[in-house]
């Protein structure tokens, strides 16, 4: 196994401690501990039906945990409320990008600043064209949301929660069903992202691109961390070979 990290003298923008999940009798979450430092992007790995979608809904506050803790910025969200973690800046994106598609792009964008980030109109209108900026979008911006190609429409989920201004932001397998080319494209999108500061964890089964961008890699298997550590200390590692890759 990995070790974990050396601790550091600043706290962790997230910590999850002993978290754990059931539906029925079945355990999905077993008391998993996950630290995340500001500034990093930690790819997080595990085969199908690992947990991964499990912990970022408990994470984002679409689900409550049956057990143990989540902080965030050094304080406990654990039992809060979806929009309230929206409004301290933990944003997500979803595998499965879910606009509104009878809306424009803008407007899409729109939404997301003034309901996730609870800007006043004419700030969001500000924050709304820089992200259509940043994601590639403002060509499109007067466009409906359900005729855009499956890589516009990864950049607008994208964009949604760019714009709820997030400090922490949850990718769920963003670069999923794209080329080559466009994946490059998404991920020069993400490098800006992180340039401006923003911590990212991300849910991704395209491992070129973790390994483009992550600073260190968890992998999620029974429910639990089992192996953390640079990425490519962790896809070299035997075990992890082993459960995710099928070696």
């Amino acid at each position: 196994m990995t070790p974990a990290p050396a601790p550091s003298a600043t706290p962790p923008i997230l910590e999850v401690h002993g978290l754990s999940r059931s539906f029925g009798g079945v355990r999905v979450i077993e008391k998993l501990d996950l630290a995340v430092a500001g500034g990093e992007i930690v790819g997080l790995l595990g085969p199908n039906g690992a947990g991964k979608s499990t912990l970022f809904n408990l994470i984002a506050g679409v689900l409550s945990p049956d057990a143990g803790s989540i902080t965030y910025q050094t304080r406990d969200i654990s039992h809060m409320k979806v929009w309230k973690r929206r409004r301290l800046g933990v944003g997500r994106t979803y595998q499965i990008p879910k606009p509104f598609t009878h809306m424009s792009v803008f407007e899409n964008v729109l939404v997301g600043a003034v309901h996730g980030a609870g800007l006043s109109i004419r700030s969001a209108r500000e924050a709304t064209l820089d992200t259509l900026e940043l994601t590639g979008l403002a060509g499109s911006m007067a466009s409906p949301a359900g005729a855009l190609s499956l890589l516009d429409l990864k950049r607008l989920e994208l964009a949604r929660a760019i714009a709820s201004r997030p400090a922490l932001l949850l990718l769920d397998e963003i670069a999923g069903g794209l080329t080559e080319g466009e994946c490059d494209a998404l991920l020069s999108i993400l490098a800006q992202l992180h340039a401006r500061g923003v911590t990212m964890v991300w849910v991704e089964h395209v491992l070129h691109a973790l390994k483009r961008l992550a600073t260190r890699l968890a992998v999620l298997y029974g429910g639990q961390i089992i192996a953390q550590g640079t990425p490519e200390a962790i896809l070299s590692d035997p075990r992890v070979k082993e459960i995710y890759l099928g070696a």
